[in-house]
């Protein structure tokens, strides 16, 4: 077998052998040869024991040096190789949902470490946020076009974690001409840019949340915050509330936004301002605007581990501001994704900020992303998304 053999620190196997997915760069035995082999290279992984621990894309220059692939360590990892993991992915989200709008492949938990797919109909964003991966690519297109055979492809390479891996960032259409497409959900046809949208086009983690939330906004004014194509204001709309704000500072999107509710037929129930959100939630407060339902769901608040009491500050002024803006007896759902704020940390950050807008209430709901994002058993803190929902006295 002429795949490089690499082995794990004498005492440096206890993860790996209770099923983690990760091998760090100080448990791995990095010898000149190791530190040699190109980036996102396959590897067999063995224990100073001897035991094996099947193929694992390696890169040298990253913390997480070492992500398990198959647990046979001579396994040809190619394209039929992909064909068979995203059949399985396929196969599973067939089973979600009923219209192909969908993530199709959510990183480590679908045993393809890295990888992000999301599907709209004949449309797919791919993200390789790995050195293996982002080496994989051209099997993992000819996978995809065998197993879906897409009008489009797009790679969505500009997430901000590919610098750990030494990757650059970029998007490119990989397959097609055209990066235009369209996300359903709820009743609902949204316009979708993958080349020139946020991260991969749409935010499909939140999809039960707001079906949540549009089922207590019949009849209400509602504000939908960082609101981005609209998924929760529109589906709010679609649910018959009497007038929906879409706040962002994205003109692109509130204009691809207003595209959907015009396709939709209520238009005119539903403004468009563009503007810093929480800027203009501050103005909002002092001026004694106030909404039966309030969203806030921000982008990430902390990039990385050094963030988090900056981060922690902004949730807590996020949730004062929002609760301000909730009318007596309203409504307020508010988000993170940022990967690096736990759920007790950010529960607490909110708890305080409601707190400090002199409200009470009550938490309906503790949510997370929907059932095509789904967690790895031994990464449990890839659960990133957290979510509240209250009812204000």
């Amino acid at each position: 077998m002429d795949r490089p053999l690499l082995r794990l620190n004498p005492g440096a196997d206890r993860r790996v052998k209770a099923g983690h997915p990760w091998a760090f760069s100080n448990e791995i035995v990095m010898t000149q040869a190791a530190r040699a082999l190109p980036a996102g290279c396959v590897v067999r992984l063995e224990g100073d024991d001897g035991v094996k621990h099947g193929a694992w894309h390696f890169n040298p220059h990253s913390l997480i040096a070492a992500r398990f692939l198959d647990p046979d360590p001579a396994v040809p990892c190619d394209a039929g190789w992909f064909r068979t993991r995203l059949a399985a992915c396929l196969a599973l989200r067939q089973r979600l949902f009923d219209a192909p709008f969908y993530r199709l492949v959510h990183a480590e938990a679908d045993g393809l470490p890295g990888l992000v797919v999301d599907r709209y109909g004949d449309a797919l964003a791919v993200q390789a946020n790995t050195a293996g991966m982002d080496r994989a690519l051209p099997d993992i297109l000819a996978a995809l076009r065998e197993l879906l055979d897409p009008r489009v492809v797009v790679a969505r390479n500009d997430s901000a974690v590919r610098k750990l891996e030494g990757l650059e960032e970029g998007v490119a259409l990989l397959h097609g001409t055209d990066g235009t497409a369209t996300v359903e959900e709820a009743g609902l046809a949204f316009p979708v840019d993958l080349l020139g949208g946020q991260k991969t086009g749409w935010f499909f983690d939140q999809r039960p949340n707001r079906l949540m939330v549009a089922r207590l906004a019949k009849g209400c004014t509602v504000l939908d915050a960082f609101c981005h194509l609209g998924g929760f204001g529109l589906a709010a709309a679609q649910a018959g509330a009497a007038a929906v704000t879409l706040l962002d500072r994205s003109e692109h999107a509130l204009d691809l936004a207003m595209q959907a509710a015009t396709r939709a037929g209520f238009a005119d129930r539903v403004t468009p301002l563009k503007a810093e959100a929480l800027e203009h939630l501050e103005r909002m407060a002092a001026s004694g605007r106030r909404f039966d339902v309030v969203i806030a769901d921000p982008p990430a608040f902390a990039k990385t581990r050094k963030d988090i009491p900056a981060a922690l500050r902004g949730y807590a002024k996020l949730a004062r501001l929002a609760a301000t803006v909730t009318s007596p007896g309203g409504i307020l759902f508010i988000a993170s994704c940022s990967h690096h704020v736990g759920p007790a940390d950010f529960a607490e950050a909110v708890a305080w900020g409601v707190h400090r807008a002199h409200r009470r209430g009550r938490i309906l709901a503790s949510v997370g992303a929907g059932p095509d994002h789904p967690v790895h058993p031994a990464l449990p803190e890839s659960a990133y998304l957290k979510g509240q929902l209250f009812a204000l006295d």
